[in-house]
């Protein structure tokens, strides 16, 4: 029997809320017409690989994968964070002071190399200042590190549990 506050129950919600956060994007991007600007994008991969992750750990549960799944969990959503918050400090800025915008990703994708389209897209560009939305007074980048800090910190506690 499971246990009403196991870790595996715990991976469960966290996978599906990190798809629900995926299908929450998705949904702003065609229905709502938000362009995702890179740091988006990678913050997306996160939530992604944060998904996965969980996803194995609620389906494969043993101590290890527990333990394992829930550090990866923690390095995904610490790396998310720090995405977030550079996307937070790019939309603070003056408009005088943010990076330049850059061509589109599929334009990048062709012409450039892979390490300064990375590089690119961690740094962030000018269309990452853009605040589209707001809820509660926070932006989406806002809403991504609540959830990120979130995640890290249960998947924190689940790999630190002994039982």
């Amino acid at each position: 029997m499971v246990a009403l506050f196991s870790a595996r129950r715990f991976h469960g919600v966290i996978a599906f809320t990190a798809f629900a956060l995926l299908s929450v994007a998705f949904y702003m991007e065609y229905e709502m017409g938000l362009e995702p600007c890179p740091l988006c994008m990678l913050q997306r991969i996160f939530f992604f690989l944060i998904g996965v992750a969980s996803l194995i750990s609620a389906l494969y549960h043993t101590v290890r994968s527990r333990i394992i799944c829930s550090w990866s969990v923690v390095v995904f959503a610490v790396l998310g964070a720090a995405l977030a918050i550079r996307h937070l400090y790019l939309q603070n800025l003056p408009a005088e002071e943010l990076p330049a915008c850059l061509p589109g990703l599929s334009y990048m994708v062709e012409v450039f190399p892979w390490q300064e389209i990375m590089q690119a897209m961690i740094m962030g560009t000018g269309e990452c200042g853009d605040v589209l939305w707001t809820f509660l007074g926070l932006s989406i980048p806002g809403w991504t590190l609540v959830a990120f800090i979130g995640m890290a910190l249960v998947n924190a506690f689940i790999a630190l549990r002994r039982a």
